[in-house]
């Protein structure tokens, strides 16, 4: 969707190109990205942390279950749509546990099957046995697979490279610190606040 909006309002895409670069001129700031030879030029790059690892720093881990099952989690009304949060101070732990279920009613599995989320900042190595108590609550599961994953925020100042880049990923599922973080940057590269308010009634006046 995002490079067919690009394409209309003129801009150049270039999708799945492998090891892309970012490219700098003497006074440190972007002028492009460069793959297979070729150079995308420009004045500003927005990224993840994974293209600028000399402008990042490690601030954590965090630790994920991905549960496949047949069923909704037990207990909640049958809803194909759950969002739980288990307190640190409830598990012993020193972060907050997240648990999330959606299913094939929202067209991200197949007829009949619930996909589950399960993590936390982790706080050893042993994923397994930190979301066990998040992945009892699921009830049968068919399939799990376990992830850690390091993350990272950015320490560059981008007024000086033109280099905005965003924090990885944490462990929360709800997608409140990501958005915190979109608006963040959007202000950052634009000088602007985003205004996300609609007046509806000049919406319905420009349709008439």
């Amino acid at each position: 969707a995002f490079a067919r909006l690009s394409a209309v309002y003129g801009g150049t895409y270039m999708l799945n190109k492998p090891e892309c670069k970012v490219e700098f001129n003497e006074e440190g700031k972007v002028l492009g990205v460069t793959s297979e030879g070729e150079t995308a030029q420009c004045k500003k790059v927005v990224c993840d942390p994974s293209y600028l690892p000399n402008k990042v720093r490690k601030v954590g881990r965090v630790a994920r279950a991905i549960c496949i099952m047949s069923h909704p989690i037990p207990n909640t009304n049958d809803s194909h749509s759950v969002q739980v949060i288990l307190p640190q101070k409830q598990l012993g732990r020193k972060s907050d546990m997240y648990l999330f279920c959606s299913s094939y009613s929202h067209n991200v599995a197949p007829k009949g099957k619930f996909i589950a989320f399960v993590s936390t900042e982790a706080e050893t190595d042993q994923p397994e046995i930190e979301l066990k108590p998040g992945i009892e609550l699921l009830g049968q599961v068919e399939e799990i697979f376990f992830d850690v994953y390091d993350r990272y925020e950015p320490v560059n100042e981008p007024s000086l490279d033109n280099c905005f880049i965003s924090t990885s990923y944490d462990a929360t599922t709800h997608f409140e610190s990501t958005v915190v973080d979109v608006l963040n940057m959007y202000t950052m590269i634009t000088g602007k606040v985003l205004d996300l308010n609609v007046d509806l009634s000049a919406a319905s006046a420009a349709e008439e």
